[in-house]
């Protein structure tokens, strides 16, 4: 009987996490049928798992994933150290999952369980990546929206590889994908990238996101920003390409500009310019030089990360079982 971890990376998810196990267990008991007209496979032919990933919680998420687990010996927990954030936490699921497939799934049930059926059943079909597409959001915000619609189309345009806008990480992944992601221990990650990065034969399947009902999300629009520049510099240079053809031109403009002078100084005698437009052209060089300087400064910072070596996580507990 082949095996299907479901991995959630769980921080602060206290008021969640009994709604979340509730559900799986009436999809993995059969009581959950995907919509009509969709296909689907039987949940009661599999084995499964609960894979509860303790991303250092400030409340008593622990707590309750540990209750989980007296109850329902399917609920596995690995319990981090510390924060490591939600990309990492995801990394040790993937280090940690028992299962033949793993499929990532959110604790605040904004990931339907109703489409994992239809997952399942193109996983059976030879689909080793199949990738929940957002329909509709659900209760976002339209600058959130639309911000992130930008993002995916700026890397599209910048990076090689073909990133899946609209596309989180509610996924299916077979066993060998997983084991693709678990090679790439690089510290600085954006796994959406990573998915594609991978390869392998991937499928999509729609879903409504749901809206989450308890509890705060944790990824506010700094959390957001910081993911983005991660995705940026993680799959893509164009930033230090961009700044190189901004000081070239910025420099022969310069360089037209300073024969325009001293043509017109030679023949009409013109006088020195004003000190308003010296000062402008100091200040404008200046803060280009400043946005160059920043963006090396990125790329510097995410070197000397990876060059200490230092594991991408640390995980205190299996099961409650000191590691």
């Amino acid at each position: 009987m082949k095996k299907i971890t479901i991995l959630i990376p769980a921080y602060n998810e206290e008021l969640n996490l009994p709604r979340m196990i509730e559900a799986l267990d009436r999809l993995a008991t059969g009581r959950v049928r995907a919509a009509e007209g969709r296909e689907s496979a039987d949940m009661t032919d599999y084995e499964w798992e609960f894979l509860i990933v303790n991303d250092g919680s400030r409340d008593n998420t622990l707590k309750v994933a540990r209750e989980l687990r007296e109850n329902d010996p399917r609920v596995n927990i690995v319990n981090l150290s510390r924060n490591f954030g939600k990309e990492n936490a995801m990394l040790a699921g993937f280090d940690f999952a028992t299962g033949d497939a793993v499929i990532v799934m959110d604790a605040d049930l904004q990931h339907p369980v109703e489409t994992v059926p239809e997952m399942v059943y193109w996983w059976e079909q030879g689909y080793e990546d199949v990738y929940g597409l957002r329909r509709t959001r659900g209760k976002e915000s339209w600058m959130r929206k639309n911000l992130s619609l930008a993002f995916y189309n700026l890397l599209q345009g910048t990076t090689r590889i073909e990133i899946l806008q609209n596309v989180g990480d509610f996924r299916l992944l077979d066993r060998r994908a997983v084991d693709a992601l678990r090679a790439l221990r690089e510290t600085q990650r954006y796994t959406k990238g990573l998915y594609c990065w991978v390869g392998y034969n991937k499928k999509e399947v729609l879903f409504d996101q749901g809206d989450r009902e308890e509890g705060v999300s944790s990824f506010n629009f700094k959390s957001l920003l910081n993911l983005a520049i991660e995705g940026i510099t993680c799959f893509t240079t164009a930033p230090l390409r961009i700044s190189t053809v901004i000081g070239f031109l910025i420099s022969l403009i310069a360089l037209i500009y300073i024969i325009v002078i001293v043509v017109k100084t030679l023949v009409w005698g013109d006088p020195v310019a004003g000190f308003p437009t010296l000062l402008c052209v100091i200040l404008f060089l200046g803060g280009m030089q400043l946005v160059a300087i920043g963006i090396i400064g990125e790329y510097i910072g995410r070197i000397f990360s990876e060059t200490k070596g230092r594991p991408v996580y640390w995980a205190e507990s299996y099961n409650e079982k000191k590691l």
